[in-house]
């Protein structure tokens, strides 16, 4: 009696789960394809690969830039600028020439950073608006903060100050730590100690637009993109570590050096740099090297989109002189001395 009776709710049992999960187990559920094939590579690869394109010493060319101001972005506040022309001279250890025209080839503003100091003019615009800012790169300005106060309420002065702010965070430097990267050294009893790790990292984003057979079949929208993650980490000496650089890898059909991060020894997001659309760069198409670069600084407020008209006619490894990095007052703006203005 007692097996009939096990028997028995076996039976149940069974045919219940059956009919509970039947009809999950029929449910087609689409998720992003993982793109392949992935490439493998060693630590050594991936330190090669960032060090093939840190071998580049200056680089010089046309290019199209693009600036959005993020300062306010936590009050909702983005301020996205038209895209401008310029041209960009960019020049190891930290020199930068950076000129941003406007429409017909008028000149909107200059900057300039001599691996010290950096100096930003604005000449076009309200006059609220024109201005040389100066400052040293190492230096950490206070930016403007939108609150209840007499700033928030004059409208006019907000303005004004929303507009130094964005230049004093703006500094040239941070283009040449971004297009000219800095090498991995592998040294050996050098303080403070440098190591290197290497570990996988799989990323679900947009599918790219390739209008091939496996992109119009993905009705997602979305892929799985295998990468590589090379983190630099600073040892101190007190037995503490804290990461200063990742490096990010493309491993979809090869080994490609796709972002760059920075952090400071709180753990705090620097620099988020993305390099993307690599071609040949110089006469001969001596090098090749991304032509497009996305910079965002969130703790500055701000994002830059920098894209090289035509990398085939770019100026590589040229050495300039150091005065061509330092910008002068000529047309008489009003000044901004951000290193006065702090100590006040």
């Amino acid at each position: 009696m007692a097996v009939l009776c096990l028997l028995t709710i076996s039976l149940l049992t069974a045919q219940g789960c059956k009919t509970l999960f039947g009809d999950i187990a029929k449910r087609t559920v689409t998720v992003p394809p993982l793109l392949k094939p992935l490439q493998t590579a060693t630590s050594d690869q991936l330190i090669a690969e960032v060090n093939r394109v840190a071998a580049v010493r200056s680089l010089r060319g046309r290019v199209d830039i693009e600036f959005q101001d993020t300062s306010f972005s936590e009050f909702g506040i983005n301020d996205k600028y038209r895209t401008a022309e310029g041209s960009v001279i960019v020049q190891r250890p930290g020199q930068v020439y950076l000129e941003v025209n406007g429409p017909f080839g008028v000149e909107i503003a200059r900057m300039t950073s001599d691996g010290e100091h950096f100096r930003v003019a604005v000449l076009k615009g309200d006059d609220k608006y024109r201005r040389f800012v100066k400052g040293t790169n190492n230096a950490r300005y206070q930016t403007f903060e939108m609150g209840d106060g007499e700033a928030a309420r004059d409208k006019e002065k907000m303005s004004e100050q929303r507009a130094v702010s964005a230049l004093s965070n703006l500094r040239p430097q941070h283009l040449t730590d971004a297009l000219l990267v800095r090498p991995i050294m592998l040294e050996k009893n050098v303080l403070p100690k440098v190591v290197y790790t290497q570990s996988e990292f799989y990323e679900e984003e947009a599918a790219p637009n390739t209008g091939d057979k496996q992109a119009r079949s993905n009705k997602t929208g979305r892929v799985v993109r295998g990468y590589y993650f090379l983190d630099e980490i600073v040892e101190a000496t007190d037995g503490r570590a804290h990461l200063t650089r990742r490096f990010w890898f493309d491993r979809v059909n090869g080994i490609r050096f796709a972002r760059m991060q920075t952090f400071d020894e709180q753990g705090d997001l620097v620099t988020d740099v993305t390099y993307s659309n690599t071609k040949p760069f110089g006469e001969g198409a001596r090098v090749n090297l991304p032509s497009r670069i996305e910079l965002s600084r969130p703790h500055d407020g701000y994002k830059l989109a920098l894209t090289y008209q035509s990398p085939e006619e770019a100026i590589v490894d040229r050495q300039y002189q150091p005065d061509i990095f330092i910008l002068e007052n000529k047309w008489q703006l009003r000044e901004v001395d951000l290193d006065e203005r702090q100590k006040k």
